[in-house]
Parts: structure tokens; C-alpha cells; sequence
């Protein structure tokens, strides 16, 4: 991959925009780094989109933070992953800094607290509107509706932690493969 430094500031500022204007966190900004990754600048595609945020969800860390990693590394290498990931956060870390001088003069407002109850009813629309867009992409069978909804009720019900939730759907998915396959070759 050539070094261009036009590139890098690409990525930091695709990320940064994404960063300053996305509120819910890395749920939400799915859909922009969709957008901006594989539509726009065409740096993924979506099949790569699904793949980099099953990592992105599978890995430590925020899922938007590794999301933006994954997709900068594939724009521009090592430094479009850093180029990426700083893009990304500093948004956050400027607005948390300023907010956090102004918060206890503004939180008893009443038009702020109605503020934020919108807020967070738009990004759960983003939310529900990334999950509507990776459920079309996705394999869908018996086996996979099995896995979603075990997986869910694991996670809504039982309060089963992310990771071994991960690692157990890993497992099941890959017994499935080899047995399915077994049935094939047969």
C-alpha cells in the first residue's frame, strides 16, 4: 500500500465527522461508517462492513473505536488505522471535556432534559436501523435463527457476558459447518 498523507487525513476526518455527529455511541455510528466506508469512499465493502463489525464486536474495546481501526487499516495500512482511531475519539474526548465544566449548571434545565429523551429516541431509531441493515445482509436459515435467538435471551434474560456468548455462537456456527458439510460429502 502507497504512503499518501492525503489519504490519512481522509480517514481522520471521515472518522471525525462520524465522531462529532453521531450521538449513542458505536451502535449508531454503524450505519455512517457504512455510509462514508463502503458507499462513499468505497474503502470496504459491506460484506467487509459485516465482517469488520463482528470483529469490532468480538474484540475489547467500543465497537465504533476497533470499527474505525479495522476500516482505516484497510484505507491506509497502519497509520490509517491510528489516523482512524483518533479521528474517532476525539470528537468524544472534546465534547466530554467541555461538557463536563457546564454539565451541573445545565442537567436541572427542563428543555435540556427533554433534549436528551430525544436524543435517545433517535439513536435508538440508529441503532434499530443498523440492526434492520446487518440482519438483510446475513445468512438466513433455521440454524441462524436458532443461534439469534438463543443468543438473545442468553443476553437479555439470562445476563450472559459478551464473551463467552460470543465464543459460544462461535462454536455452535462451527459444529454446524462440519456437520453440514459431513451431510454433504456423503
Amino acid at each position: 500500500m502507497k504512503f499518501s498523507w492525503k489519504k490519512l487525513w481522509q480517514v481522520f476526518i471521515t472518522f471525525f465527522k462520524i465522531g462529532a455527529f453521531t450521538f449513542g455511541g458505536g451502535y449508531a455510528m454503524i450505519p455512517l461508517i457504512q455510509r462514508e466506508a463502503v458507499e462513499n469512499r468505497k474503502w470496504v465493502t459491506d460484506e467487509d462492513i459485516l465482517d469488520i463489525v463482528t470483529i469490532a464486536e468480538s474484540t475489547p474495546g467500543p465497537v465504533a473505536i476497533n470499527s474505525a481501526t479495522f476500516v482505516g487499516y484497510r484505507a491506509a495500512g497502519f497509520l490509517g488505522s491510528v489516523a482512524g482511531t483518533l479521528g474517532v475519539v476525539l470528537p468524544s474526548f472534546i465534547i466530554i471535556l467541555l461538557i463536563s465544566y457546564v454539565l451541573r449548571e445545565f442537567q436541572e434545565i427542563v428543555a435540556v432534559q427533554y433534549a436528551f429523551a430525544g436524543i435517545r429516541a433517535g439513536v435508538l431509531a440508529l441503532i434499530i436501523k443498523a440492526l434492520w441493515g446487518m440482519y438483510k445482509k446475513c445468512k438466513k436459515n433455521l440454524v441462524s435463527y436458532i443461534v439469534m435467538a438463543a443468543a438473545f435471551v442468553l443476553a437479555a434474560f439470562v445476563k450472559l457476558s459478551v464473551l463467552p456468548l460470543l465464543a459460544g455462537c462461535a462454536v455452535f456456527g462451527l459444529v454446524t459447518t462440519l456437520i453440514m458439510e459431513r451431510k454433504v460429502q456423503k
